[in-house]
């Protein structure tokens, strides 16, 4: 089906206003969005694409339908473990929370631009050049690859991305410290950059590293660039709201690489089934079509990545592992952010990580012996959490809860 000109025309200018419309009347002015704020809004962006995905579906039938619903939530599972490589970087350069809505909406908007031009470049190649499926396949499996072979190996599957920190903090210099949202501030009468600017390069680069798998994904559920663009950028929008929403979460979601590994394997073994259909290499086949290879339909594409990542969801939710590695990850977090003086200057905001690492150590507790002596062994968290507690205590004056497990 041809898209006309006033669906791209009135598509882009919806996307382009939800964006603007976040930055001018939510990460505007610096705060901490409330539970209630992020639910709220979250909800409404995945409303506003389903909205979108049943008005494909009325006027460009299942097919088309499908092929969005497909590419969204392939797009958005994608988008969900970027989150955690977000997690990551503001981590990194401890970024003061007021400030991490706008460090998001700025790598929400470079991953829009960065992909928008990935898009375009995938479509020109696959119009001219049949066999780039088999590149495009080849990418996915090897990505899928790399995701099981970074979980079977107990490393982190995502710190390979941190080396676009390390790029970042060798060839920028900048102030010691962070002046609100500002890329510059004045140190001793001397204009100088932020480290915001390393954060949002950090983010910018790694977006153009999700970009190479991203877009060879979605290419290979439909080839309508419409479709590919919609479901691309409605995965996006909507991100940041997602973030505050589910960061409590996000490490609990332990098997999600295992999830997205049989997602992106199984889109590029349906992409090189595709190449074989459209092949026109001499040396497969004599450069002559293989119509006997069997094609993947949108229906079962879209069964597979839905019971793929409900598997993925409802393992981690439910094993000790998916509640051991979060608890211990967010203690170690809060502990670190909590010993920050300037972290926040929003006591409350304190008061909440307190809290949390409190909730952390029962958790850990609860867990059983195994996972209670595994954390007890490490001297110099323990030591941390120890001297939380005497800060906390001298910071209120009376004494507090105890947060080690």
């Amino acid at each position: 089906m041809t898209v006309p000109f006033w669906a791209w025309a009135a598509t882009i200018a919806v996307i382009v206003a939800m964006f603007f419309y976040d930055f001018f009347f939510h990460t505007r002015k610096a705060h901490v969005p409330t539970l209630k704020e992020a639910s709220i809004w979250s909800a409404l962006y995945v409303g506003i694409a389903v909205a979108f995905g049943l008005v494909v579906l009325w006027f460009g039938g299942g097919q088309m339908g499908g092929e969005y619903f497909a590419g969204y939530l392939t797009e958005k599972a994608l988008s969900v473990d970027n989150l955690f490589v977000f997690l990551i970087i503001m981590g990194s350069f401890k970024v003061p929370r007021e400030d991490q809505q706008k460090v998001l909406l700025f790598g929400i908007a470079f991953a829009l631009i960065a992909r928008t031009g990935f898009i375009a470049v995938g479509a020109a190649l696959i119009s001219a050049f049949a066999w780039i499926f088999y590149l495009f396949g080849a990418i996915l499996l090897y990505t899928a690859y790399s995701l099981v072979k970074g979980e079977m190996s107990d490393g982190d599957p995502h710190e390979e991305d941190n080396v676009m920190v390390r790029l970042a903090r060798r060839f920028i210099r900048t102030s010691p410290d962070f002046d609100g949202d500002k890329l510059t501030t004045v140190v001793d009468g001397k204009k100088m950059l932020t480290p915001m600017l390393l954060v949002m390069v950090a983010i910018g680069g790694t977006d153009i590293l999700f970009a190479l798998d991203s877009i060879p994904a979605i290419f290979g559920l439909t080839q309508n660039t419409f479709i590919v663009f919609t479901a691309t950028a409605f995965s996006l929008l909507g991100l940041r709201q997602l973030f505050f929403l589910i960061e409590g979460l996000l490490e609990r979601l332990v098997f999600l690489s295992y999830g997205l590994s049989a997602i992106l394997a199984f889109i590029g073994v349906k992409l090189v089934l595709h190449a074989l259909h459209e092949n026109n290499l001499p040396f497969i086949n004599g450069g002559e079509h293989l119509d006997s290879v069997p094609e993947v339909g949108v229906e079962l594409s879209l069964a597979v990545i839905v019971l793929a990542l409900g598997i993925t969801v409802v393992a981690s939710l439910y094993s000790k592992k998916g509640k051991a590695k979060p608890a211990v990850g967010n203690a170690r977090r809060h502990v670190d952010n909590y010993l920050d003086l300037g972290y926040t200057a929003d006591l409350s905001e304190r008061e909440r990580v307190y809290a949390a690492l409190v909730a952390e150590g029962e958790q850990i507790k609860a867990l059983g012996p195994k996972y209670h002596a595994a954390i007890q062994d490490e001297t110099e968290l323990m030591d941390k959490i120890a001297e939380a507690k005497r800060q906390h205590e001298e910071a209120t004056g009376s004494g507090a809860a105890d947060p080690r497990p």
